[in-house]
């Protein structure tokens, strides 16, 4: 998808990373509503699971909904996978070992949800949303996108 915003880049994004416990999930398990609003992304972007899968659980999730899930062992193997897929790639997260990963997308969205936040990916995000819901419905609206990126 392309997202014209005023006084910046146009930014096109064609993949979407995103971290699994912490940001998708909650100890491992994953709400209904973010269920239907990831399907709804993953039908619009390249959709992947990049995730060191502390419960266990993201493997299991991933073949559920058919998205490619991806454990890995730290932050810099995240910023490597972005390396991969090039430069149209938006990255979701909200732990240290994703700053990384933020820090070479095109578009890094931080979730403060019921696990916060660490200080490292926020500093790197280009945005915050207060919850995972609304980072997905980020992607699926880019209007609300260009309003909050616009300088």
């Amino acid at each position: 998808m392309v997202f014209e915003i005023p006084g910046r880049e146009t930014l096109t994004v064609s993949h979407v990373i995103f971290d699994y416990n912490g940001t998708l999930a909650l100890d491992g398990a994953v709400s209904e509503a973010v269920k239907s609003l990831l399907r709804e992304v993953s039908a619009q972007y390249a959709t992947y699971i990049v995730t060191a899968d502390t419960f266990g659980t993201a493997g299991t999730f991933a073949e559920t909904l058919g998205l490619s899930c991806h454990v890995i062992h730290n932050g810099t193997d995240k910023a490597r996978f972005v390396q991969q897929l090039g430069a149209d790639v938006a990255a979701v997260g909200n732990g240290a070992n994703d700053a990384l990963m933020f820090r070479r997308a095109a578009l890094a969205i931080g979730v403060l949800g019921p696990e916060g936040i660490a200080r490292e990916a926020m500093l790197s995000a280009d945005l915050l949303v207060p919850s995972i819901e609304r980072g997905l419905e980020l992607l699926l609206q880019p209007k609300r996108l260009v309003a909050t990126l616009r300088p």
